[in-house]
């Protein structure tokens, strides 16, 4: 075990891979799951990497700690199209070259957040990144489940207004 601590890697570390490589063997290729198997997304016409980029783009595009990546997921899981094929591996290897400059191997090897938002800043120009980032507005945001993280109750209208339904509860002012 102490072989393992020098090395960096804990047994417990050890034995987590295994098991995610024993659950990508199973699972087999156009499957990218979390971690400890919260969630999971399928894709059929993009790459595993250019979806992994994908989350990893959004996430750090919109930050928010207390939302899950099955909501990003979610939110990016459009671009698994025929449509969205060739701009997002366009992209995505625009955003790769962009890390590599930057002396990563590509987006995702940004290990620190502030890597990776300074790699997104080399980009915010491009096509690519501007057609994200504005799809990840309705595709994050209008997620019902996510309303709740947020203090969102939703739509008022149909339940007689906002005046009736605590509008004006607010305590600072």
């Amino acid at each position: 075990m102490s072989q393992l601590k020098k090395q960096g890697l804990t047994r417990r570390a050890l034995l987590s891979r295994a098991v995610a490589a024993g659950a990508l063997a199973v699972t087999g290729a156009g499957f990218v799951a979390a971690p400890d198997a919260a969630w999971a997304v399928e894709v059929t016409v993009i790459s595993e990497h250019e979806m992994a980029t994908l989350l990893q783009m959004a996430r750090d595009i919109y930050p928010h700690d207390r939302v899950g990546d099955r909501f990003y997921a979610i939110a990016v899981k459009g671009y698994d199209s025929q449509d969205s094929k060739a701009m997002v591996a366009e992209g995505v290897a625009a955003l790769d070259a962009a890390a590599q400059a930057a002396g990563f191997d590509n987006y995702l090897a940004a290990g620190w957040e502030d890597d990776r938002v300074a790699i997104l800043r080399s980009v915010q120009d491009s096509a690519f990144f501007q057609t994200v980032r504005g799809g990840l507005v309705t595709g994050l945001y209008n997620q019902k489940e996510v309303w709740p993280i947020f203090g969102y109750e939703g739509e008022s209208f149909s339940q007689g207004g906002y005046i009736d339904r605590g509008f004006d509860d607010i305590d600072w002012l």
